[in-house]
């Protein structure tokens, strides 16, 4: 079922993709309803200003509307839009970076805290797992950490999480096999699968 719905959201975003592209004011609208939230917490996992966060976000969608008669075609449009956000606020950092010598975005913690459900674990040993493994993930490196949330929380494929960190294929998917060993060493396979399971996610290790 979750594929299903999976499948049937991609489906719909590409429509109004699309229309959007041929100038529907309708699907624009549409678009920005439904990721605008989304994107605005995942810009501030990268920026801590809110209304600088919310500035980049229109940004992305001004640009969207003004430019939609030259947009290309983008098979997972959630992937292009976190991308795009993470390109925006990058360049408030480079330019940053220029006037104060600021950090570049490379350079920024990603400031996300995983949180592995355990409402559903009966045993307390399992609960005690579940609140050690939050602590492991959440100690993990800036990078690792961001792509595992565009994993788990967003849902993008290897191919789609690469875009947005602007990084190549493989140098991605080597980048979540770490995590995934470094998961797997530390805790048995039936607390990775109880992860797995929790975040309903089920292209995690795909």
């Amino acid at each position: 079922m979750k594929l299903l719905n999976i499948n049937n959201e991609y489906a719909e975003d590409i429509l109004l993709w699309n229309q959007l592209r041929a100038g529907d004011e309708e699907a624009f609208s549409l678009l920005f309803e439904k990721y605008y939230k989304t994107l605005v917490k995942y810009g501030r996992t990268l920026l801590d200003d809110f209304d600088m966060v919310q500035d980049c976000v229109q940004d992305v969608f001004v640009d969207l509307w003004k430019y939609r008669y030259s947009l290309k075609e983008a098979n997972v449009i959630k992937a292009y839009l976190l991308s795009s956000v993470r390109k925006r606020i990058a360049r408030l950092y480079e330019r940053d970076h220029i006037f104060s010598k600021s950090k570049g975005i490379d350079s920024i913690e990603f400031s996300f805290d995983f949180c592995i459900e355990d409402r559903l674990i009966a045993k307390e040993v399992l609960s005690e797992k579940v609140r050690q493994l939050n602590l492991l993930i959440n100690g993990l490196p800036s990078r690792q950490k961001e792509a595992l949330y565009l994993r788990y929380h967003q849902n993008l494929s290897v191919d789609q999480v690469a875009d947005v960190l602007n990084l190549n294929y493989q140098s991605t998917k080597n980048l979540l096999h770490r995590i995934i060993l470094l998961l797997r060493k530390n805790f048995p396979t039936a607390i990775i699968y109880l992860f797995a399971k929790i975040s309903s996610n089920y292209y995690f290790f795909s």
